[in-house]
């Protein structure tokens, strides 16, 4: 089983690759051709003539966004029927860290620091912050994390962009997370602490120094935080 938060990192990660290039003719076949599909099996699942997929192969077309991005979950959709061994391998050589991470998400639109509150049912426990729209959010699972993460790891969990929420679960008072983010290059624009009833107060101290809202989530669960996140995921990509 893979979660579909690798899914989607992958899925970006391929895409971005083939739109970037500047040959994306020759990166489409590249990618294809590391899925191991050909191109009748490729667009059988698509919905498209096989010659339609060599057009576009061949530099005949220039595929749009849209064609793209149903091309990579083509690919993606024959590899989860094959037990998703290729995205396994770019797993790890993307050193994309699965047990560390429990959910990732990009909102097409921003929301703000009070939308973030209600969605995590919390409480901002410091009083000196920036307030910044938020573009993503990250949850991570703490203990994992600081046992397995390096630190371009660390970076990692960021997702495309730092001015997101990086959402801790399993945390007792909330410190280790702060020190981590306070010695890191990259800052997010919010901090949700999930697991614990109290927080050390140098984690508190710590927020204030970075400008950071701290925020102690009192969600029943890590699964209805990311319920209610990836439903205000949906509302800002309407």
């Amino acid at each position: 089983m893979v979660s579909d938060y690798i899914i989607e990192i992958i899925g970006k990660r391929i895409t971005g690759d083939i739109v970037w290039s500047d040959n994306i003719a020759y990166s489409m076949k590249k990618w294809r051709e590391i899925f191991n599909v050909s191109q009748s099996e490729l667009a059988k699942v698509m919905g498209v003539a096989p010659s339609v997929i060599n057009n576009y192969e061949k530099g005949r077309r220039s595929p749009g966004a849209k064609f793209v991005k149903k091309y990579v979950e083509a690919l993606l959709q024959i590899d989860s029927s094959r037990g998703w061994s290729v995205v396994r391998d770019l797993m790890k050589s993307l050193n994309i860290n699965p047990n560390a991470i429990i959910d990732i998400g990009e909102f097409d639109k921003p929301i703000s620091l009070d939308e973030l509150v209600d969605a995590v049912k919390g409480i901002i426990l410091n009083s000196i912050f920036q307030i910044k729209s938020l573009y993503g959010f990250t949850i991570i699972d703490s203990i994992n994390a600081i046992q397995s993460l390096s630190g371009n790891e660390f970076l990692q969990i960021m997702g495309l962009t730092s001015e997101r929420a990086l959402i801790f679960t399993k945390v007792s008072i909330g410190r280790s997370p702060m020190v981590a983010i306070r010695v890191a290059p990259v800052k997010p624009a919010a901090v949700v602490l999930h697991g614990g009833k109290r927080v050390d107060p140098i984690a508190i101290i710590l927020a204030e120094k970075e400008a950071i809202p701290l925020i102690l989530s009192t969600a029943d669960n890590v699964e209805e935080i990311s319920r209610n996140l990836r439903r205000l995921r949906e509302k800002t990509g309407s």
